[in-house]
């Protein structure tokens, strides 16, 4: 059975006014006075209410519908991660309901509000880190929660993904084996896997004796970011002689300018990326990259959370997919 979830009477009661009132203040806030219009906010606040778009005789049945909330649909990483979940879930009967926020905590909330007020009856979230109201409405549906991409942090529930910081520690050793002394990490972004890999290359290269450098940006990542933040290394590190791409697009994009300013790799650049995308296996010279599972990681996560909606697991599941490390011919 769900959770009950704080009804428009229950907002009601509480601020002493009819439910036609707080059904008012969420069609329009204007139709009611201003002092109530703060009164009704803060409450909806405090109970964490969640709108909802099913009939009532509905509300408690089970919806057979799972939401999925990620950062981007149209990032190569999530596509596989979603074509993992779908592949359990049509097979088990579930529809699966997607939604992406763009990278922003904000957009993250709105669209959480409207996959709950759909009756899902779980959810698949791609960050661990949420915001206050993010976590207030989680603890209202009651539903089970699983998290991707990190298998390491603290979980809401329970989560599916791997270590960034031993991978990105491990492919900064392998850089450093081949000979490496000045290994430069460019990151995008700004999201918490990013400064994940961030730590395990300094940590790799700190164990070695060696001077870490970082090249950063808010921007999303892309080919011709990676080309650009290659002149910025350029300028700020003219010693370096690798570079370790917190993902496969900057990696790319450094190495196809590189090839137009004649520098060669790796004689002249090491690169490294992360994610192990199929491009990168049949370019000139191969990409070294971390292989993440993405499928396997959306197939597990599926599996996890469906025997957790069956009863059949705890929660608190934490399941480590793994890594591998792709020499490729650019280390």
């Amino acid at each position: 059975m769900k959770k009950k979830r704080p009804s428009l009477q229950d907002v009601a009661d509480r601020v002493g006014v009819t439910k036609m009132t707080i059904s008012r203040f969420l069609r329009n806030p204007e139709q009611v006075s201003e002092k109530l219009r703060g009164t009704i906010a803060r409450t909806l606040d405090e109970l964490g209410y969640i709108p909802n778009r099913v009939p009532d005789i509905l509300s408690n049945a089970t919806s057979r519908a799972i939401g999925v909330l990620l950062p981007s649909l149209t990032n190569q990483v999530f596509a596989e991660v979603i074509r993992g979940i779908e592949t359990v879930t049509d097979a088990a009967g579930y529809q699966t309901m997607l939604a992406h926020y763009g990278y922003q905590a904000e957009k993250e909330e709105d669209r959480l509000v409207s996959l709950l007020s759909y009756n899902i009856d779980g959810l698949i979230l791609a960050e661990r880190t949420h915001t206050p109201r993010t976590l207030k409405m989680l603890a209202t549906a009651g539903i089970p929660v699983v998290e991707l991409m990190d298998s390491v942090s603290p979980c809401y529930d329970s989560a599916v993904g791997l270590d960034n910081r031993l991978a990105a520690f491990e492919m900064t050793q392998a850089m450093i084996t081949r000979g490496c002394r000045r290994v430069i990490y460019l990151g995008a972004r700004h999201d918490e896997r990013t400064f994940m890999r961030l730590q395990g290359y300094e940590q790799a290269m700190r164990d070695a004796g060696l001077e870490p450098g970082n090249v950063m940006t808010q921007e999303s990542s892309s080919y011709s970011l990676g080309a650009r933040q290659l002149h910025q290394v350029r300028a700020d590190y003219p010693d370096a002689d690798g570079l370790f791409c917190t993902n496969d697009d900057l990696a790319i994009g450094a190495i196809f300018e590189c090839q137009r300013l004649g520098i060669r790799i790796p004689q002249d650049l090491a690169v490294a990326g992360f994610h192990g995308h199929d491009v990168g296996r049949v370019m000139t010279p191969k990409l070294a990259s971390v292989l993440t599972p993405r499928d396997l990681m959306g197939r597990r996560a599926a599996e996890v959370l469906l025997a957790r909606l069956r009863g059949e697991l705890p929660p608190q599941q934490i399941v480590n997919v793994g890594f591998e490390l792709l020499p490729g011919e650019s280390i």
